[in-house]
């Protein structure tokens, strides 16, 4: 089939749709026309967001979303769910294949859900399964009362040790705000205070001190990479599980951008991962493991999830496929090479970049380099038509909510078309968004780490600069809702 007749029968699918959505809610037909507009009308810079083709979009529009599917393929709590289980097994096959993994579990329904799947049954197989041998017992229920409040606290008091937040990191890695941070005694290792680079040697000994049970790897805002091989190593000298979270760059795992120590599949325990992002599937989750940990993973529900949600399966096992095609790999090395013209474009006109640069999807600019916080700084270019969002720096003095920092990444616009000289573009339009912003003050008259002022014009010619390079790469060319 060819590109014109796959835009003509799309467009003709979301036309019907939403004539359907709006006999019923207009205003939901409505808001959903205007998302694409604003879509096709922005600079998508948001490194968590991407654009997935209508083969994943209209998968997510069955009626699998009315199916109940707990358990596993061929081990279900209800009755009916044979083509379910040929949705999930697609989609783990494709993961498997993709990522040349032992195992794969496409059930989670976000990152977290994934981080959470991984983190229990680390805590299922490296606590519970021991406790349970050496009490003889089958499962919890067969432990005494008191067993159970001993095993509890176990369960309850085991060490992680991942990334700090500041530095790079996620909040599931064990932030104390969030879920991990009160599962577990948590404590984290940061970046080189000159370079803002991971040191394995710190790392190590940090790990050498602490013991953990789990060593979290993986990242949202370091935009370098990572050695998995010396993070295993590392992990195997203090007796702690890997856990590499890859929701970010899973995409370039999978377009062999990281391949060797670079690609975690090989050298962790479990790696988790969503499926959007750079990976441009879906918003949801998964679980890759080793067969020594798929036992405990493959009970991700009941022990974390409820039902799976089959139709986003059904769009995770689309997007997979398309990830396995070559043209992704090709798409993958431009992701990378993108960013890297774009940190170019900024390190050319003076502006300050947390490491230096990338080299992988990410440019993490330091804003405080221009006089504001990263929210007056996110929220200035949003008036222009870009679309950021606002990130900690390593020791940042304004907190994880005003922040010093925007975080910037590439998968999205890159699916547009844009290449070298777009990205340096960019660069220049963004540069010039902050010289023109200034910070402004508070009631008290102090200054503001909220409010700003945009210069004049700026917004209306950074928008007419951004139209020049969006009409020329068109986001889901040829499909019209009028």
């Amino acid at each position: 089939m060819s590109d014109a007749q796959i835009s003509a029968l799309t467009s003709s699918a979301y036309q019907q749709a939403l004539e359907v959505i709006a006999s019923v809610e207009p205003r939901i037909a409505e808001a959903t026309r205007q998302e694409l507009t604003d879509q096709r009308g922005s600079l998508k810079l948001i490194a968590s967001e991407n654009y997935a083709s209508p083969a994943v979009l209209l998968t997510m529009g069955t009626w699998f979303s009315d199916k109940y599917a707990e358990g596993t393929v061929g081990h279900r709590f209800y009755a009916g769910c044979q083509n379910v289980d040929t949705v999930e097994a697609l989609a783990a096959e494709h993961a498997r294949e993709l990522f040349g993994a032992e195992y794969a579990y496409a059930q989670p329904h976000s990152g977290i859900d994934a981080n959470l799947v991984a983190f229990w049954s680390i805590l299922a197989h490296r606590v519970e399964g021991p406790w349970l041998e050496k009490y003889g017992a089958k499962n919890v229920n067969d432990l005494t009362a008191e067993d159970w409040e001993t095993l509890r606290h176990e369960l309850g008091n085991q060490r992680l040790l991942g990334m700090a937040l500041d530095a790079g990191g996620h909040l599931t890695h064990g932030f104390r705000p969030n879920i991990s941070g009160k599962m577990f005694h948590q404590q984290q290792y940061g970046t080189d205070p000159e370079t803002g680079l991971l040191d394995y040697d710190v790392v190590r000994a940090k790990a050498k001190e602490f013991k953990p049970l789990v060593l979290v790897a993986g990242y949202s805002a370091y935009p370098r990479r990572v050695n998995f091989a010396k993070m295993r190593e590392i992990a195997d000298e203090v007796g702690a599980t890997l856990m590499v979270d890859m929701a970010h760059f899973a995409g370039l795992v999978a377009g062999k951008v990281f391949t060797g120590d670079e690609d975690p599949v090989p050298h962790a325990h479990i790696v988790t991962t969503t499926t959007h992002k750079s990976l441009r599937g879906p918003r949801g989750g998964m679980v890759l493991a080793t067969e020594e940990y798929a036992p405990s993973v493959d009970r991700g529900c009941p022990m974390v999830l409820g039902g799976p949600l089959s139709h986003v399966m059904a769009a995770k096992a689309v997007a997979l496929a398309e990830a396995r095609q070559p043209a992704f790999q090709t798409y993958a090395q431009q992701v990378a090479d993108n960013a890297k013209s774009l940190a170019d474009g900024f390190l050319s006109r003076g502006a300050t970049l947390v490491t230096g640069g990338t080299d992988n999807h990410i440019v993490l600019l330091d804003v405080s380099s221009f006089g504001l916080t990263g929210r007056q700084a996110e929220s200035a270019l949003l008036d222009a038509g870009v679309v950021t969002n606002r990130n900690s720096v390593p020791a940042d003095p304004n907190g994880a909510w005003y922040t010093s920092g925007v975080r910037l990444g590439t998968p999205a616009l890159t699916t547009r078309g844009f290449g070298h000289d777009e990205f340096d573009n960019v660069a220049e339009l963004i540069v010039h968004v902050l010289q023109n912003t200034q910070p402004g003050t508070t009631k008290a008259g102090g200054p503001s780490k909220a409010s700003y002022t945009l210069g004049d014009g700026v917004a209306d010619k950074v928008k007419d600069a951004s139209a020049e390079m969006l009409d020329k790469h068109p986001l889901y060319p040829g499909l019209e809702l009028s």
